[in-house]
């Protein structure tokens, strides 16, 4: 994958994005993922969301985009150097996400959370590695390669198990969470206009 965003998470009440460190008792030790690299403790009581479970709702209702793959649209599209931020014109950070999901849900997906997006992804893009697909191209003429040989039985049972395991890795549709509401912020959830305002709304998912 692009950017690695297995142990990165968002944390309900705390600015930022954070490592997951180890758990403890009292709830997970993270790290902000700034220059700092400050470690703190994330209660039981906090909600944490890993951003490799978080997908953006597009317009046909069943489909969503996980947000690994977001990241690396807007990589290869503008690179680690955004022409918005979180601070940006409402109509500039709906242009930009035009361009990344031309079918994006207006309906179902905020500008908070657009602005969440830019600020996490420049939050990633600046401390973890960009992986390039092309790195993986050689396993994959390897595999191609091995698989014109004949196989034996122990062989293709083996690959078939692997696949198998693979597919139960993935999440379904209906599992994959929206930014829509997902993490409020303090100030977010405060700001006038804001359809989460004053609300507990739970995170949604797609059917």
């Amino acid at each position: 994958m692009p950017y690695d965003l297995k142990e990165i998470a968002a944390i309900s009440g705390m600015p930022g994005l954070y490592r997951l460190v180890r758990p403890t008792r009292a709830g997970v030790i993270v790290e902000s993922l700034d220059e700092r690299g400050t470690r703190s403790v994330a209660s039981a009581r906090n909600k944490v969301s890993l951003l490799q479970e978080i997908s953006i709702y597009t317009q046909d209702y069943d489909q969503t985009i996980p947000l690994t793959e977001v990241f690396d649209r807007i990589y290869q599209k503008f690179g680690t150097d955004l022409t918005v931020t979180n601070k940006s014109d409402d109509r500039e950070l709906a242009t930009f996400m035009g361009e990344v999901i031309p079918d994006y849900d207006r309906q179902r997906v905020y500008m908070s959370d657009i602005k969440k997006l830019v600020s996490w992804y420049k939050a990633v893009s600046s401390r973890l590695q960009y992986q390039a697909a092309d790195a993986e191209q050689p396993a994959e003429a390897t595999e191609e390669a091995s698989e014109a040989q004949p196989k034996s039985d122990n062989q293709t049972a083996t690959k078939e198990s692997t696949e198998a395991g693979t597919q139960q890795e993935t999440p379904a549709a209906d599992e994959a969470l929206s930014t829509a509401g997902i993490i409020p912020t303090e100030a977010d959830a405060n700001a006038a206009g804001n359809p989460e305002a004053g609300t507990d709304t739970p995170s949604k998912k797609s059917k």
